[in-house]
């Protein structure tokens, strides 16, 4: 257990790093989102491919896997404590993980594809990525109502069983509710930034705890 718990705080750890690069790497050096028309991004993502399918494989396909890791580290910690409701935060956590690897495979896989058909017919490439995007965004995070739902579950159980800082399962909560909430579309934008930099708030915290607390 204690090898797990140790593992856990680790993937705690990379996933705040990993929130962290993205917001770098997207905002400050390769700003895709910002680029309004569908063909002059195509232009941008075939520009900088080996940048983007790097970042999306830090951010999405690593991350997911450390998702489930950590989903199995607290499930361990706290089976013994609240078996049912452990159970279920596990489920959502390795729900959460597996839908964004695969959201980034699919951003990934697309992009190459898309840049490909973009030698020969620009157009016909943004028609292709406006798809491809639209599925990627409905998986990795539209809303983040499955990761709102794992945070919530995991600080409820931890703030019952007491074993988790009270302030870190606190804001857990909170973190949980603004995720679960931001499928209201009025909503979406200002909750999802508020869980995406609450979340590495909370990871830092969480993997520090564990690594100390094997």
């Amino acid at each position: 257990m204690n090898k797990l718990q140790r593992m856990g705080g680790l993937a705690a750890l990379y996933e705040a790093a990993a929130y962290i690069a993205g917001m770098v790497g997207f905002l400050l050096i390769v700003d895709v989102s910002g680029v309004t028309d569908p063909v002059q991004k195509v232009a941008v993502m075939a520009e900088n491919k080996g940048f983007l399918y790097l970042m999306h494989l830090i951010i999405y396909v690593i991350w997911g896997i450390f998702m489930v890791v950590l989903s199995l580290a607290l499930y361990e910690r706290e089976k013994e404590n609240l078996p049912s409701v452990s159970k279920l935060a596990a489920i959502f956590g390795i729900l959460w993980g597996c839908v964004i690897i695969a959201s980034g495979m699919i951003y990934n896989t697309g992009m190459l594809k898309v840049i490909d058909i973009y030698e020969t017919d620009p157009d016909q490439a943004a028609t292709v990525w406006l798809a491809v995007d639209a599925v990627f965004s409905g998986l990795g995070g539209g809303t983040e109502i499955l990761g709102g739902i794992w945070i919530l579950l995991v600080s409820l159980t931890a703030l019952r069983s007491g074993s988790l800082p009270r302030v870190l399962n606190i804001l857990g909560i909170i973190i949980g509710i603004a995720g679960i909430a931001s499928v209201v579309p009025v909503l979406a934008e200002i909750l999802i930034y508020i869980f995406a930099l609450g979340q590495i708030i909370w990871f830092i915290w969480l993997g520090i705890f564990l690594l100390r607390h094997e």
